[in-house]
């Protein structure tokens, strides 16, 4: 295929795979299937590796980030981003209505629309390009997470409209929806991190990572809520949010024009009543004038505007008692207490179980058997106690206190200095600590052995297959073929019958050979070792390139390799001075599994004469692909980004590098270097 053949067909299928991803994220109306979208965007990706200067800015594949962020610019905001008045009553709504009635004096309709808990953030466009995405942060500036806002699908990385402005901003929030907070929660917990209080903070962490394919993974969306610009399609805030529907962006679908105030309040009734069944969390309405004129006679106080005001949702709870306190053990040994409540209706969901995080949590509510509580769904998700009503406390009624001892293994609990959290340190035997090392071991980001999931690890368990992660490649075909077990849930108390038929067992057994495949900074992160995750592991395996030369490693070579600090470093001596560990590992090797890479670092700490530099590469190089540049820049010390700002110290050019590039690096006094001029600063 030649360069002009290439140019058209990386056009078309830039503009299906827009349209593609429109109808699945903002339509939920796929056209095509997962995979045959995947295979258009593998295409894409080979064409533009192919001719790496036909690559634009607003690429479909783009979505799947890589750029990494780690200090974001201050941007000051053209139009402020204002805060609202908030009221949780009724009559407050109709004193409001009256106020706007005096000050206009002429008939008007009210605009209600859904009060996200997310993040705000403004979408500049210009020509039909997204430019720039800033957080709300003071209202005046904030932070720009173009990058990061580029991997979020429901919004727009170009739009084809014929009726578009010049220039415009798009105001929206940033949500983290239900199913996405509870699979990264448990992801998280899976780790031994810290969880999510609930979706709104899990939106605003995720939008401020410094690595943008993490943000990608993390399923964020937009809701798009107002249009600032001028030259706009219309000059009322209602039909411009149904013109940027029709352009491509995600309006929810429960926004109304009202005529007056009564209707206003039979839409917040009604939605109220479905508030339980989104599948998102919105904590009240908004209601603004419809007409931009009428907003500009109304005008602002010193903090609001006059012609919006939001009306917020009382958070729901549910009053119950407090019958016992089970505890929790995870694969790194980490007790997690658990309150078991009389069940109890809480939005929508009945209610047994709540989490108490840590002893620290139970002193603080100094819990007491059968005390009365109110229990309160954190972002809607996460049932917790938040209060606890002492007054009608029983008498003889005893204190709870923290275990002392493992509730699966009975050994002896212990809590190191400056954590909250107390563990089990029984790693060899305690049956859930083997459980989840292994769970994880075989999970889709790890080892990603498919087939063994839904309670079969434990069914191996309970048969004596496997004591730890290396006994699952020695398990056999007539091993596994027949064995069943029913299991109950918790929770819910249905029962699940779990078999190993022939093609069950076929599949693991297939996937289980396949995971040898699996490079070894994937291998690294599936050993479970403690506060090490996907970015550590892969920065170790790059950085020393086998696990012999990790394992043998002083504590001052781990704390040389970026991000791996003090916690992580001592963690890793920790698990190679474990003789069981060790021998875990031996035997992985002895299995065929990848336990090097290619891809080593061959900097030494004091050789890094790109250290502290950041560089915007573009065009085409002579003795280098795009990729291979970018990799010797980061052997070398330097950070490679995306895009340029005050902030970058080089604009590596090369040839074909886009005019704009370079036009925008003379106005911020950006050195442009030459491929020769590259050569000599790394030599």
């Amino acid at each position: 295929m030649d360069r002009v053949q290439a140019q058209s067909r990386i056009e078309l299928l830039s503009k299906q795979l827009n349209e593609h991803n429109y109808r699945y994220y903002v339509l939920d109306n796929p056209a095509i299937s997962d995979y045959e979208f995947d295979q258009l965007l593998k295409e894409l990706e080979s064409l533009e590796k192919q001719f790496p200067d036909l690559a634009s800015e607003d690429s479909p594949t783009r979505r799947v980030g890589g750029q990494i962020t780690k200090k974001f610019n201050t941007v000051r905001h053209k139009y402020p981003m204002l805060s609202l008045g908030n009221t949780y009553s009724k009559e407050e709504l109709q004193d409001f209505d009256s106020r706007i009635r005096k000050s206009i004096n002429q008939d008007f309709d009210y605009v209600c629309e859904l009060k996200f808990d997310g993040i705000a953030i403004g979408l500049t466009y210009r020509n039909g390009r997204l430019v720039q995405a800033v957080t709300r942060g003071d209202g005046v500036q904030g932070d720009e997470v173009t990058g990061n806002a580029k991997t979020i699908r429901s919004i727009p990385l170009r739009i084809y409209a014929d009726d578009l402005p010049e220039e415009f901003e798009i105001r929206a929030e940033i949500i983290m929806p239900h199913k996405s907070f509870i699979r990264l929660n448990e992801e998280k917990q899976e780790n031994n991190e810290p969880l999510f209080a609930n979706p709104r903070n899990a939106a605003s962490g995720s939008l401020k990572l410094q690595d943008s394919s993490l943000v990608a993974k993390r399923n964020l969306d937009c809701y798009v809520y107002g249009i600032m610009g001028d030259n706009l399609p219309f000059q009322s805030h209602f039909e411009n949010l149904e013109k940027a529907k029709s352009w491509g962006f995600k309006v929810a679908d429960l926004t109304r024009k009202c005529s007056d105030i009564d209707d206003v309040m039979k839409f917040i009734e009604k939605v109220e009543k479905q508030r339980s069944s989104l599948p998102y969390d919105i904590d009240g309405i908004v209601v603004k004038v419809n007409e931009y004129r009428q907003q500009e006679q109304l005008g602002f106080t010193s903090k609001f505007p006059r012609w919006a005001i939001s009306y917020k949702y009382k958070a729901e709870q549910g009053v119950t008692r407090l019958l016992d306190v089970a505890y929790q053990v995870g694969r790194t040994g980490a007790v997690t207490p658990v309150a078991i409540l009389e069940p109890v209706l809480v939005a929508g969901t009945t209610v047994k179980r709540a989490s108490l995080y840590n002893a620290d949590k139970m002193d603080e509510l100094d819990l007491h058997f059968n005390d009365t509580v109110h229990v309160e769904k954190g972002g809607e998700i996460i049932p917790k106690i938040v209060e606890v009503n002492t007054g009608l406390r029983q008498r003889d009624s005893k204190k709870i206190t923290f275990a002392t001892h493992c509730p699966e293994c009975n050994t002896l609990l212990v809590r190191n200095e400056g954590e909250a959290i107390q563990y089990c340190p029984n790693s060899e035997s305690c049956p859930p600590q083997i459980q989840g090392k292994i769970e994880h071991f075989i999970s889709r980001r790890a080892m990603n052995i498919e087939g063994l999931g839904e309670g079969r690890i434990e069914v191996l368990i309970q048969n004596d297959l496997i004591k730890n992660m290396a006994d699952l490649y020695d398990l056999k075909y007539d091993q596994l073929l027949g064995l069943e077990k029913v299991i109950t849930d918790e929770i819910t108390g249905k029962q699940k019958k779990i078999s190993f038929r022939e093609k069950t067992v076929n599949n693991i057994l297939n996937a289980i050979n396949s995971s040898r495949n699996v490079p070894f900074e994937r291998v690294l992160y599936a050993l479970g070792i403690r506060y090490l995750g996907e970015t550590g592991a892969k920065k170790l395996a790059r950085h020393f390139g086998s696990i012999d030369k990790i394992s043998n490693s002083t504590f001052e070579e781990l704390m040389a390799v970026p991000e791996i600090g003090e916690r992580i470093a001592g963690s890793i001596m920790d698990y190679f001075k474990d003789e069981q560990n060790n021998k875990i590992v031996n035997r992985l090797i002895e299995t065929g599994l990848i336990f090097k890479t290619e891809t080593v670092s061959t900097e030494e700490p004091g050789n890094q004469p790109l250290e502290g530099k950041s560089f915007v590469v573009s065009g085409v190089f002579d003795g280098y692909s795009r990729n291979q540049i970018k990799e010797l820049i980061e052997q070398k010390g330097g950070k490679n980004i995306s895009s340029l700002s005050s902030k970058t110290d080089f604009l590596l050019a090369g040839d074909k590098m886009g005019p704009e590039k370079k036009k925008k690096a003379e106005e911020l006094n950006i050195p442009i270097i030459t491929e020769e001029d590259f050569n000599k600063m790394i030599e």
